[in-house]
Formats: C-alpha cells, structure tokens, sequence
C-alpha cells in the first residue's frame, strides 16, 4: 500500500508540473503574428510534452530500474553515495563534472583519481599553485577548467568561509566556470536538489523520445528540454535519474548507432514509433497494396501545429537516419586553420644531461599558462629558409644572443586537432654547444626528467615524439658503417626535400598517452 501511496503521490506532483519555453530572443520570418509565435512559444504542443502523469511515473520507474542493473561503477559515483561529508561531497562531484564536460569518461577517471587523491578536500586544491593545478591536468585538453576549478577553490575558502554553495543558485552565481547544466547536475548528485540537468546526452534523448527536431541550440528548445527534464526528474532519486538519462544517452541512445532494442524506455518514444510506422507504410508501397484505410495508420511526423509548431523539424523526414532524425543541429563551422613555427632548443646541462628550452605562455587564451617549445603563429607560408630567419630572431630574442640560421634544422610538422582549430606546428631544432642562459621573463630550461612533469600540451608531446624519433635515426648506422642523418638517408647525401615527415592527427584520437610514454627515460639516456 505505502508504494501505491508513493506511486499515486508521484503521479500527483507530476501533474501539477508545467513545461514552460522562454519567448524565442529572436523573430521568425514566417509568423502570422506576435502573438501566435508567443503562445506557440509558451505552450508547446503536448506531443512534444508528457501531460499524461501516468506515462511519467512510468518512465522514472522503467529507467532508474535498468540504471540501478546497468550503470557503470565511476569514482565520483562511488564518492557522492559513500562520503558523509557534504562540503567534501559537493566538492568531489564539481571537480567530476568540469573534467567530464567535452572529455570522454575513460579519459577522465586516472585524471580523478590522482587529482582526488592529491587534493581531496577544497582547502587542499586553494592551497596548490596554478602550475601544480596546470601540471596535474596536462593531456586532459580545455585548460582553462582547471583553472577555474583553482580560482573557485580558492574562492570558496577566501569568501565563502570554506563551505560549498549549497543550492543550485548559489552554485551558478559563486562558482566560476559553472552554468546552468553543471548546477543543476552538482545540486542534484552531491545536494539531492530536485532538478532536471540537460547535457549533451540528456537533449538527444529528450528530441527522440518527444521528437523535438528544431535547432536544438535555439532558445526555444532549450527551454522545452529544460521544462520536460524538470517535469520528469524523480523528486526521491533526482541525482541518479539525472545520471540514468545521461547514461541512457551515453550508451544506448547514442549519437550514431543507436541500440533501441535494449532502451528502457522505447514504449514512450515518438522517433521510434516513427520509424516503424514509415517501415510499414513503405512496405505497403512496395507491394502495391497501399489502399485508402492505411491513411489511417497514425503518421507521427507532425504535431497538432505542425507548420508553426518551434519545436517541429523544419527538415524532411530521412528514412536512412531513422531515429536519427533528432536531434537537429546547426552545421558546425569549420575549425580555423593554423601553421605555427615552433622550435626544439636543446643544451648541454650539468652531467651532459641535455637541456630543453620552454616559454610560458599568456594567462588567458588557448593553453593559458602552458609550457611550450619557443613558438611563432605562421602569418603566411614562408620558404625554409625565411621560417629559419624568423625562428633565429625569436630565439635570439629569449636567449639574448645572436643565433644564425645554419644552426636550425627543420625536422617536419606535426598537426593537432582542437575543438576550433585545425593547427599544424612547422618543427625545427637546433642544438646551442653552451650553457646559454636565457634574457626573458617565463623562461625555463628543463631536464628531460623535469619535462615529463611540466605542464605541456598533447601539442608538445607530439613534437617530442617527432624530434626522439627523427633523432635516434641520426644515429643509427647505415649498412656500409656511416651515419644516417634524420631522414635516414647517408650524411654525404643531401636529404631528399619533397616528402616532409608528419605526426598525423588521426594517430591520436585514440586514449590520450602519458607524456612519459613519449620519452624515454634518464638511465636509457645514458
């Protein structure tokens, strides 16, 4: 009787709740007026809702029931169930939450667990430096999150008496780098706060299961998936509902390929239905027996405001997409394209241990406060020779000396993929024969032991690999005993120009390496 009380309760609460959309910040071209597109706006059509309060107490149940036999044992999971202490407990799932955004979770668990184990508590990460912070989060990718992980750290303990926001509010006001997703995901997981959270996982779910096909990053969208999250979130388990849609997205409904044959909830999905009844209807085409009374087979494509409707696809319906269809999303602009002249300084240190040369570079930007190999961003394309004049100057700059261009050597490119740039780094080296000492400020010279625990990016780790690489082979002999310089060709043959060596993109979208496995070690050295 107390689980029909419950279940008749939940079913109550769901009824009283109300999806509400913000009014789009922006006109449609093809309104009959303001005010049909405002009412559109505020009371979307229950077909992309779910007004029926059973249908809502039932999905809660049928996917926290396969999250409870299906979800993944991460570390910040087992830390938000098992510690006690709430401050330490808001902490550990804000620190899970800004490595998760944008980084694959096989990616992120070693990073969780050193950082964790290093700094458990906030007052121990407000007490790191922001090169400790750097150090620990090198090969991660989107660095300024650490970043402002550290300055909200610090925050928490220099203006919040050391005590974690405690509500999803205070969350997105006092915590830098926190918005309305990561909010709502901490006060729900760590605070047991009764809100929806809508990632990247969460929209695609929610577009198929209510076929929402509009832009899903317009205003209109937004809202409606936040109102149909807030309205289905389970008020007793809102941290692992939240968790199961994302989960359900991670690994079923997934981008491409997705398993609908083991989704829990596939009885309240309209794309799904869709695809069946298209499935149906073409069979029916092609065996020529489409009569009159199939028109009364439910076609689920448009809603009740099919037309004016701003949550409909504005888009055809693609039969080889399937349940694909949703979510919509704007074409993505092309990453911008970049060279960049970079160069491998070398010198003898102490004990003829060689020494590299690195800069830092600028607080703020792409990689801020990152170590990197001195670098030059590649205007236009230069000829060989030109790049090794404008290396020289640079580096004769930081060194305060005159360098010639004879001393570099140009040992091939090396490209990286970020998120918005296409960027090839132009390598070159040059080996000093003295302990040159350096003229500018953020300027290191570091061991190869020393490297390994800088705080440089998987950019960097590239070219290291490049120059180790291409250095080893000047070494090997050829089969009559003479050296071979880097492109493996004899030193009494001048090395062949047209084919450039480079360290491909595509061999490291795999799981990011440590920058150990790049080098090898002191005593091999030796």
């Amino acid at each position: 009787m107390s689980k029909l009380r419950s279940a008749m309760h939940r079913s109550k609460r769901a009824g009283q709740e109300v999806i509400e959309t913000a009014k789009p910040k922006h006109k449609r071209t093809k309104t009959t007026s303001k005010e049909e597109e405002t009412t559109q706006a505020a009371s979307p059509s229950t077909y992309h809702t779910f007004p029926a309060p059973a249908d809502v107490v039932l999905l809660r149940s049928q996917l926290l029931n396969w999250y409870n036999k299906e979800k993944r044992e991460l570390p910040w999971r087992t830390l938000a169930v098992t510690e006690p202490d709430l401050n330490i407990r808001t902490y550990a799932v804000w620190v899970s939450e800004i490595m998760l955004q944008q980084t694959q979770v096989a990616t992120v668990k070693d990073y969780y667990n050193k950082w964790m184990k290093r700094w458990p508590t906030v007052q121990d990460l407000a007490t790191a430096t922001l090169e400790e912070v750097n150090q620990m989060w090198a090969g991660l990718g989107y660095y300024s999150r650490g970043k402002r992980l550290h300055e909200g750290a610090q925050k928490v303990v220099t203006e919040l008496k050391g005590q974690m926001p405690r509500t999803v509010d205070s969350l997105l006001k006092q915590l830098p780098g926190v918005g309305r997703y990561t909010a709502a995901a901490i006060g729900s997981i760590a605070l047991g706060q009764v809100t929806g959270a809508v990632d990247g996982n969460v929209i695609r779910v929610l577009c198929r299961l209510r076929a929402i096909g509009a832009d899903s990053t317009s205003p209109a969208v937004t809202e409606a998936l936040w109102g149909l999250a807030n309205t289905l979130v389970d008020p007793e388990r809102p941290g692992d509902f939240n968790q199961a849609m994302m989960e359900l997205g991670a690994r079923v409904c997934t981008p491409k390929g997705p398993v609908c044959s083991q989704c829990p909830v596939q009885s309240h999905c309209h794309s799904y239905r869709k695809v069946h009844v298209k499935q149906e209807q073409n069979s029916k085409k092609l065996l020529l027996k489409l009569e009159k009374k199939t028109s009364t087979l439910p076609d689920i494509e448009d809603c009740m405001t099919s037309g004016t409707c701003l949550l409909c696809p504005s888009e055809p319906w693609d039969d080889e997409l399937g349940v694909q269809n949703f979510p919509r999303k704007p074409a993505k602009k092309p990453p911008r394209v970049e060279r960049t002249l970079t160069c491998v300084v070398v010198r003898p240190g102490e004990d003829g241990e060689d020494e590299y040369l690195l800069t830092q570079r600028p607080d703020k930007g792409l990689l801020a406060g990152l170590w990197e190999f001195p670098s030059l961003l590649l205007e236009e394309e230069n000829s060989e020779m030109k790049q090794k004049r404008e290396l020289s100057a640079e580096i004769s700059r930081i060194l305060g000396t005159h360098l010639t261009e004879s001393l570099f050597q140009y040992i091939g490119e090396v490209v990286h993929i970020f998120s918005h740039i296409h960027q090839t780094y132009v390598v070159h080296s040059m080996r000093l024969r003295d302990d040159a000492q350096t003229k500018t400020e953020n300027v290191q010279w570091l061991t190869r032991a020393s490297l390994q625990e800088a705080a440089v990016s998987t950019g960097m780790k590239k070219i290291v690999k490049l120059y180790d690489t291409l250095d080893s082979q000047k070494e090997k002999p050829s089969k009559d005993g003479k050296k071979q310089n880097a492109t493996g060709t004899k030193n009494d043959k001048k090395p062949p120009t047209s084919k450039k060596p480079k360290l491909s993109a595509a061999n490291s979208r795999g799981r990011q390496l440590s920058l150990s496995s790049f080098f090898r070690t002191v005593k091999e050295e030796s």
